[in-house]
C-alpha cells in the first residue's frame, strides 16, 4: 500500500497545474513549506486521489494568501470567515464554498497537530450546506440504445470504435469509475468468472462482476482492437489510446458524449452519467443497498442512499404519468 501511495504521489507531481505552481511561488517561504508538507500529508499519509489533493491544495493555497500576515500563526477564526465571505461577495456557489470551508478545517487540524498553530480555529467555521443534486441518469432503454450506438460504430472492426464499445459496455455493467476503468490492466480482468479486479479510492480493492455483453466486447477489442494500438508505451494497460499509451480519462469522456448524443431525449452525460445509471437500473431491479455499496466502491453507505432518491423519484413521475388518480 506505502509503495502504491507513492506512485500516486510522483504521478500527481507530474499532473499539477503550472497555475497552482506559480499561486504557490508566490507566497512567503515559510507559508510555502507549510503548503508543501500539508501536500505530502494528503497524498501519502491520507491516501486521497490526486484531484482531491489539487483541490485541497488550491484551496489552501488561496486561504494562506488571504492572510494578513506573513505567519501561519495569523490564520484564526476571523482570518478564515474573511476569506470565506471574499468568495461569497465573489459569487460563489454553496458548493464550492461547502469544499473550501472543508479544506480549510482538514489544513488548521493538521497544522494544529503539527504544533504549527496554538488552537485549531477550524472547528468553529461554518459554511452553508451543500445541496445535494440528484444525478441525471439513462431510462434502461435510453442506455441499450447508446450501448447499441457504440456496437454500430464497433461492426467494421476499427481498433478505435471496438475499444470505445468496450469501455461503454464496462462502464455501465459495473459502475465502476472512470479513472478506475483507465486503470485496469489486462490481468485485472477474468474471464472466467466474469469480474474485473479495481483499485477504487484510498487503495481500496474491490471485484466486480460484468455480464455477458461486456465481457463478448471486451474480448472482442482485447483480440482484435488491442493489438493494432499497442506500442512501446503500452505496458499492461487495458486500454490504450491512439498513439499506443494508458487510455485517457478525456477520451472516455469523449466516447460517452457521442454515445449518448446519439440517443434521442437522452440527457447530455459523461462516463459518471453511466455509473449513476448503472447504480439506478440496479436498485430499480432489486438489489439490496448493501451490495450496490460494494459495487461501487463507496466508503459510506450514505453516499449510496443517494440513488434511492433517484429511483423513488422516478417512480414518482410514472405515477404522476400512468396513475388516473395522480392528480
Amino acid at each position: 500500500m506505502w509503495r502504491g501511495a507513492v506512485c500516486s504521489f510522483v504521478a500527481y507531481t507530474k499532473s499539477v497545474r503550472p497555475s497552482l505552481l506559480r499561486a504557490r511561488d508566490e507566497l512567503p517561504s515559510a507559508l510555502q513549506t507549510s503548503v508543501d508538507a500539508f501536500e505530502r500529508h494528503l497524498m501519502l499519509e491520507r491516501d486521497l486521489s490526486a484531484h482531491t489533493v489539487r483541490a485541497y491544495v488550491g484551496d489552501v493555497i488561496s486561504l494562506l494568501a488571504h492572510l494578513p500576515t506573513a505567519e501561519l500563526t495569523g490564520l484564526d477564526l476571523a482570518a478564515m470567515r474573511a476569506w470565506l465571505g471574499s468568495m461569497l461577495t465573489e459569487g460563489a456557489s454553496r458548493a464550492t464554498l461547502a469544499r473550501r470551508a472543508a479544506a480549510a478545517r482538514a489544513f488548521s487540524a493538521w497544522a494544529a497537530r503539527r504544533g504549527l498553530l496554538a488552537v485549531d480555529p477550524g472547528p468553529r467555521l461554518g459554511a452553508p450546506r451543500h445541496r445535494r443534486v440528484l444525478p441525471s441518469v439513462l431510462r434502461p432503454d435510453q442506455a441499450a440504445a447508446a450501448l447499441s450506438a457504440a456496437q454500430t460504430g464497433a461492426e467494421n472492426g476499427e481498433p478505435v470504435a471496438l475499444r470505445d464499445r468496450a469501455v461503454l459496455e464496462l462502464l455501465y455493467a459495473t459502475g465502476v469509475r472512470v479513472s478506475e476503468l483507465c486503470g485496469l490492466d489486462i490481468d485485472d480482468v477474468d474471464y472466467s468468472r466474469r469480474v474485473v479486479r479495481v483499485l477504487g479510492k484510498g487503495q481500496r480493492e474491490r471485484t466486480v462482476p460484468f455480464g455477458i455483453p461486456a465481457e463478448r466486447a471486451v474480448r472482442h477489442w482485447q483480440d482484435d482492437g488491442r493489438p493494432h494500438l499497442v506500442g512501446n508505451r503500452s505496458g499492461p494497460a487495458l486500454f490504450l489510446g491512439a498513439r499506443g499509451g494508458r487510455l485517457d480519462p478525456r477520451t472516455v469522456r469523449r466516447a460517452v458524449h457521442d454515445a449518448v448524443d446519439a440517443v434521442p431525449g437522452a440527457a447530455d452525460m459523461g462516463p459518471h452519467g453511466l455509473r449513476h445509471s448503472a447504480a439506478t437500473h440496479l436498485l430499480e431491479g432489486g438489489a439490496d443497498l448493501r451490495s450496490v455499496q460494494e459495487l461501487l466502491g463507496h466508503a459510506t453507505l450514505a453516499t449510496t442512499q443517494l440513488y434511492t432518491h433517484v429511483t423513488v423519484e422516478r417512480l414518482k413521475a410514472i405515477h404522476d404519468r400512468t396513475h388516473p388518480r395522480s392528480r
